[in-house]
């Protein structure tokens, strides 16, 4: 589980983050929703520790993120940030293979080569790994960088905003591989998501932020309902159930 403990940030001296206190479950997919600038990026950024905490605590199976070893981290939690900035001259294969960094140093094993391979499958990239990057499409850019995190082989993977780039086919696949490695192999995914449908597929958990608060959370079925949508988003919009699924009719 991931505890937040009246987590507050500033930047540039403006107050992004206000007292959120707020439990993610491990298992499953937590959607963080949310309007343009509620804070969403920037709560997922400090659990990865990618910035210090000014204010408050935050714990990741118990490990406070402050003040554990940041090897014993990148083996707990893998990030993808929403930009994403490398040198473009290097190979797929060779950006996937940073995720092994923090189990064989640089030394890969045949363990890391096989874990390398099977996420560059996993996510559609095989035949592209001797590709350098600035000649893929912002999709697969953004497919490579979620292998990385994904050969990592942490318990939790963090994502912001990962459908961004991608077509209807692949934002999809990337759904459902990411259901697949929670429900076959336990991993946890929290992910930072501005399409509110694909929380309705796909999420066990949402949290909805605004105004760098968490104003509701639970199961998609508390969370996103026509009040939900109004307190969220200040929009009247109708939600209605398609196959199983609850769906925000949000586009008329």
């Amino acid at each position: 589980m991931i505890e937040v403990d009246r987590l507050s940030h500033s930047i540039g001296g403006s107050g992004i983050l206000k007292d959120v206190t707020t439990s993610i479950p491990a298992g499953g997919i937590t959607a963080i929703i949310g309007p343009n600038g509620a804070g969403k990026s920037t709560l997922l950024n400090l659990i990865a520790r990618q910035s210090p905490i000014e204010s408050g605590r935050i714990t990741v199976d118990g490990l406070d993120v402050s003040t554990t070893d940041t090897r014993q981290l990148a083996l707990k939690m893998a990030y993808v940030a929403q930009n994403t900035g490398v040198a473009s001259r290097l190979r797929v294969a060779e950006l996937v293979g940073f995720g092994r960094w923090p189990h064989c140093h640089g030394r890969p094993a045949q363990a890391d080569r096989e874990a390398v391979t099977e996420a560059l499958a996993l996510f559609s990239l095989d035949g592209l790994e001797n590709r350098f990057l600035d000649e893929l499409s912002g999709g697969q850019k953004q497919r490579a960088f979620i292998a990385m995190a994904h050969a990592q082989a942490t318990d939790w993977l963090l994502l912001d905003e990962p459908l961004n780039n991608l077509d209807m086919f692949h934002a999809r696949k990337l759904m459902r591989d990411l259901d697949t490695l929670a429900r076959e192999r336990n991993r946890s995914v929290v992910m930072v998501v501005h399409e509110i449908n694909y929380a309705c597929a796909w999420a066990d958990h949402v949290i909805g932020m605004r105004d760098g608060r968490v104003v509701i959370e639970g199961p998609v079925e508390d969370v996103v309902t026509e009040a939900g949508m109004r307190t969220l988003y200040d929009l009247d919009a109708r939600v209605t159930e398609i196959d199983g699924h609850r769906h925000v009719l949000h586009h008329v």
